[in-house]
């Protein structure tokens, strides 16, 4: 561990039992800022909230989007939707726990080399218990940019899901080393390290 997260620390927690098991043992808890206390982390994308739910969840069935042009649902390729509000209703989807769906929706993503794209099919994947498809997805969107914090914390919650609490903590590192201290993507994986809870969003 760095030694300047050491010396900022005030106090320690200890990892869940199988942390210690695969050999990281602690991970010490750093001060919370008042952003992080307040909720206000800085995440891009709207990631640091959860998906409120429109009426892409709360009327559209199956693999089908709201779109308010039309006022109606529609499927996602024949929607009116930009990538922005097509990558809000695949967030939307995967957080009511419709994985599938998500997935109808990012396949009608226009860009499928788009480094968030490449990262919400690695979530949605692993959701649904493959992560091994998750991996290299997650792999892909860091390769497209290394900056993507938010697919380096997926993967690392997928490794603390899989009791591999040494790489999800590399990852971890990494993202502070690259500028994502206290990002909703650094919080998140700091809880799931201490916690062993991920998050669904």
């Amino acid at each position: 561990m760095p030694a300047m997260l050491t010396r900022n620390a005030t106090h320690a927690r200890s990892l869940p039992a199988s942390a210690i098991r695969a050999g990281c043992t602690t991970l010490p808890a750093l001060v919370l800022s008042a952003a992080f206390a307040s909720g206000a982390l800085a995440a891009g994308g709207g990631d640091s909230a959860a998906p409120k739910p429109t009426n892409t969840t709360k009327t559209c069935k199956g693999a089908k989007v709201w779109d308010d042009q039309k006022q109606r649902c529609v499927a996602p390729k024949q929607s009116s939707l930009d990538p922005d509000e097509m990558y809000d209703a695949v967030r939307e989807l995967a957080y009511a726990g419709r994985y599938s769906d998500a997935q109808a929706v990012l396949a009608a993503m226009p860009d499928q080399t788009d480094s968030r794209v490449l990262t919400y099919w690695g979530f949605t994947y692993r959701k649904q218990g493959y992560s091994e498809q998750a991996l290299s997805y997650y792999t892909q969107a860091i390769a497209q940019d290394p900056q993507n914090h938010l697919a380096r914390s997926y993967m690392g919650q997928g490794f603390v899901t899989e009791g591999k609490y040494g790489l999800a903590l590399e990852q971890w590192k990494i993202i502070r080393a690259t500028g994502g201290s206290d990002s909703w993507a650094e919080v998140s994986l700091r809880e799931a390290l201490l916690s062993g809870q991920t998050q669904s969003y």
